[in-house]
């Protein structure tokens, strides 16, 4: 068994370095067999492609799309249209995305031979971390693991998020987890969470690494354990299980793990009532090497909250670069630090093109992103092995499953080159301002629920002249700060039962993705307004234009701050906060959860 291991790894290295060599070989074959596949798609016959495989004639006659290009082909798919209009194969689901300019989830068509292609970076990603932690394998992981509801179409495709395709696939191994499949797939969050710290718990010595898809989640499985650890060590102590967990199927998985072990509660017993919670991964899970977390993008909020937990003894590991829409790549230095990381994109995965982003304005761009601030020379797109170090692209995309010049949205910043194959650091996601956990809420997006909340303040004659925003993570789970000025023109005070109204207003506003993780999920918390003192934001303009280098000509109040010092002249005029009073409403298919705070 070791030498197989052994033996794969060294061939999965040796691929790496193939692929690598060769990106633009490969990447000329990958645009050619996706074309070739898919000559006889209506969509590539609408456009006049012709059967061509060639990437000049690509480019010249397939335009650089958006979602919204494809809306109406989803739609057709989604409802139930079998011909084949993007891919030549069937689509066997469609993998959820964060909301379009309309609050809609995306739906990501993807076909069967992607669990492939899944599967093989999970390989690849393996084998490299086998280089900086020897026979790993043969310890446990406890990660935190969760699936969300699945709907269907009106055409009977499912769709999902990726992560609950990948748990609830038959392609997915649990064999090295300490989480039960029955407990990941348990879509009762409490359950799911609790169940899986037990058994993470009970098998404390076998676990080598922790981790969540998320650094977010990975936070929140430990808050769940600092409010109830005295709950789970009872279980321990007495070989049984918390009578809060129903599910018939998650207790039968969890007995099969729970022995009575009275020494290992007394243990977690003397560490957990310790009067500091430090370092609480080590003190626990004593053989961990290092903590499996997406750290990038606005996922690096949480950096010092995870070095808390581990006494910054454990490495922050990303090992990949994924999104609903195709697997992208890896990071093949994984133990660098959070701010050193870079994903090697892989050319077999999908064809890649990169848009280079250009900013006119480095200081304000820092403060608020906006099209004004990224301004792109009308160019041509550039090819994987043609992007230059220091610049930022946008990230475009072709795949087998029927995406063509798609763009993804990711901003990435070109760190280096492994062999011929481009390194990228995750710099964000365009137009997304606020972000707690899978969520992404964007400027447009926001203004219109501050707009659709505003109206709830007119009978008293008052308005929204200027708003901010931004997601604040000191709190597990993370909720959305919004502030508001107001010019107040009557004299009836505005009772706290109308802002809170707006702050649910807001909720429901925005988008199916945020909303699920409002209700169901319970990984945001509920949205906070907060009312500032009058010419708050003039003073906010000052403190730019003096200290930032912004021009008053071109400065514009930032929907989103990020920047210390402009956040503690928010907060110093804060007069009051108001909390939304309960979940926004969220219905998965035909269940509606409970609307509960």
């Amino acid at each position: 068994m070791e030498r197989n291991m052994a033996e794969q790894n060294k061939k999965n290295l040796q691929y790496i370095e193939e692929v690598t060599t060769n990106a633009d070989d490969v990447q000329k074959r990958v645009l050619a067999e996706i074309l070739t596949r898919n000559a006889k798609v209506e969509y590539l016959q609408r456009h006049n492609l012709n059967g061509h495989t060639d990437r000049e004639t690509f480019k010249k006659v397939i335009p650089v799309i958006t979602y919204e290009d494809i809306h109406p082909d989803i739609n057709r798919i989604a409802n139930g249209d079998k011909s084949p209009i993007l891919c030549s194969q069937p689509v066997s689901e469609f993998l959820t995305s964060s909301g379009t300019s309309r609050g809609e989830i995306k739906l990501i068509p993807t076909i069967e031979e992607e669990h492939g292609r899944r599967s093989l970076i999970y390989g690849l990603m393996m084998s490299v971390v086998s280089q900086f932690i020897p026979d790993f394998e043969k310890g446990k992981g406890m990660y935190f693991m969760f699936v969300k509801s699945e709907a269907k179409t009106p055409g009977g495709l499912l769709a999902r998020p990726i992560s609950t395709s990948i748990f609830k696939s038959p392609h997915f191994i649990n064999t090295n987890y300490t989480s039960p499949t029955d407990a990941i797939h348990c879509l009762d969050a409490y359950q799911s969470m609790y169940s899986q710290m037990l058994c993470g718990l009970c098998q404390n010595r076998e676990v080598v690494r922790v981790g969540a898809i998320f650094a977010s989640a990975f936070i929140r499985a430990m808050r769940f354990l600092e409010n109830h650890w005295s709950i789970l060590l009872n279980d321990i102590r007495t070989g049984t299980v918390n009578a809060q967990i129903t599910d018939p199927s998650v207790r039968e998985a969890v007995m099969k793990i729970l022995k009575p072990d009275p020494e290992l509660a007394d243990f977690i017993e003397a560490e957990c009532s310790k009067d500091s919670w430090q370092g609480i991964i080590t003190r626990l899970w004593p053989n961990t090497k290092y903590v499996d977390v997406v750290v990038t993008g606005t996922m690096s909020q949480y950096i010092p909250t995870l070095d808390y937990y581990s006494n910054s003894l454990l490495p922050l590991v990303s090992t990949a670069y994924a999104s609903s829409e195709c697997l992208f790549g890896i990071n093949l230095n994984p133990f660098c630090k959070p701010s050193e990381v870079s994903y090697t994109l892989f050319p077999t995965m999908a064809y890649f093109e990169f848009l280079p982003i250009h900013r006119n304005n480095e200081v304000l761009d820092s403060i608020s992103i906006s099209e004004s601030h990224n301004e792109r020379k009308e160019q041509q797109l550039v090819d994987l092995v043609d992007v230059k170090i220091g610049q930022e692209y946008e990230l475009i995309i072709t795949t087998y499953s029927g995406l063509y010049r798609y763009r993804v949205g990711d901003v990435l910043l070109v760190t280096g080159y492994k062999n011929n194959a481009p390194q990228f650091n995750f710099v964000r996601r365009e137009n997304v301002i606020l972000s707690i956990d899978s969520d992404k809420t964007d400027e447009f997006e926001l203004q219109n629920a501050v707009k659709n909340a505003a109206s709830n303040l007119m009978t008293f004659d008052v308005r929204v002249t200027e708003y901010t925003s931004y997601a604040d993570t000191a709190t597990i789970p993370g909720h959305y700060v919004i502030f508001w000025e107001l010019s107040e023109n009557g004299s009836t005070r505005i009772p706290p039962s109308v802002f809170e109204e707006c702050c649910l207003t807001i909720e429901e506003s925005l988008n199916s993705v945020y909303r699920q993780g409002r209700v169901c999920d319970k990984s945001i918390g509920p949205l906070e307004i907060r009312i500032l003192e009058t010419g708050t934001f003039d003073k906010l303009m000052d403190y730019c234009c003096t200290n930032l280098g912004a021009s008053i000509n071109q400065y514009k109040t930032p929907r989103c701050v990020k920047l210390v010092p402009l956040m503690e002249l928010l907060e110093s005029r804060v007069v009051s906060s108001y909390f939304s009073p309960m979940c926004p409403k969220w219905v998965p298919g035909s269940k509606q959860c409970n609307n509960k705070n």
